[in-house]
């Protein structure tokens, strides 16, 4: 009996032509969503550097604000106000948030870790006026405004980017690394700062890049904690300060033009600042996935 050789005919059939058809479809949209999302970012920093481009000059990032009836001025109190209040959010969330990614990686068991992480993504997602009004009730009645009631509000915005972007990058290192170390006898804590730590310090970085790139825009915290301020400039965080997002908020209410240009202006700088900040993260990224990669 004579065995039958099947036949396989190697022509596209009419269910292959189909699924690369969608294929293809899906492709395309795909590339119209990415540059739909880009064409959108450019839309927005081309309307505001138009709007912004007659306020643009030396002495609008290097003189305060104009007093009351004259002409002219700049941001420079609320560039110097933004910068202390960021540093100081920066110098309360970073360690705490890089603390809490190592122990929930390293140290914490699971039925702890993981409501933790649920805490964290909870106070991630939560609007940021919720907080101002928190530091406004715990830090500035019966005391006053002042930047280091903003700084804390913002380095409670801060603080889950902080820990998960910890947490995430100490998850990419190989568990080779951490079974050598141990296994010459090295004890735990010192593995993780000479071994760990040095390994993964630029996705750290990202994280906290990204963080304070957010921190920096956010205006609801502000208005709370660190809103009623001299227009001069001032480097007494006990005190309130000018700083670019409120400065925004309250130039864009107002009747005044060239008010309203310099709020463009200012929106300009800090949108400006974000994309440093974000590509500087980026960068951070990219080395630290080289070195891991290593």
């Amino acid at each position: 009996m004579s065995a039958v050789t099947p036949t396989i005919s190697l022509a596209p059939s009419g269910g292959l032509r189909r699924r690369k058809i969608v294929n293809r479809i899906m492709e395309i949209a795909g590339w119209a969503a990415a540059l739909s999302a880009v064409g959108v970012l450019f839309i927005v920093i081309i309307s505001v550097a138009v709007r912004a481009w007659p306020a643009l000059s030396w002495d609008f990032l290097t003189k305060p604000p104009a007093l009351f009836g004259q002409a002219g001025g700049g941001i420079s109190s609320a560039i110097v106000g933004s910068a202390l209040i960021v540093a100081l959010a920066t110098a309360l969330a970073l360690p705490v948030g890089i603390l809490i990614g190592i122990y929930l990686t390293e140290f914490a068991p699971r039925y702890i870790a993981q409501p933790v992480q649920l805490v964290l993504d909870i106070l991630n997602g939560l609007p940021t006026i919720v907080t101002g009004i928190f530091v406004y009730g715990l830090l500035v009645i019966g005391h006053g405004q002042s930047a280091y009631a903003a700084g804390f509000s913002l380095a409670i915005v801060m603080l889950p980017l902080v820990a998960r972007a910890s947490q995430e990058t100490l998850l990419l290192v190989p568990s080779a690394l951490r079974e050598g170390s141990l296994a010459l006898g090295v004890s735990r804590w010192r593995t993780v700062v000479g071994v760990i730590l040095p390994t993964t310090l630029g996705g750290i970085l990202t994280g906290a890049v990204l963080a304070v790139a957010r921190a920096a825009g956010e205006t609801a915290p502000l208005l709370f904690t660190c809103s009623i301020f001299n227009p001069a400039v001032s480097t007494d965080i006990t005190k309130a300060m000018p700083n670019i997002p409120v400065l925004i908020f309250t130039y864009s209410e107002q009747p005044d033009q060239a008010l309203h240009e310099q709020a463009w202006g200012a929106a300009l700088v800090l949108m400006l600042f974000v994309l440093v900040a974000s590509l500087s993260a980026k960068a951070l990224l990219a080395r630290s996935r080289r070195k891991l990669g290593r």
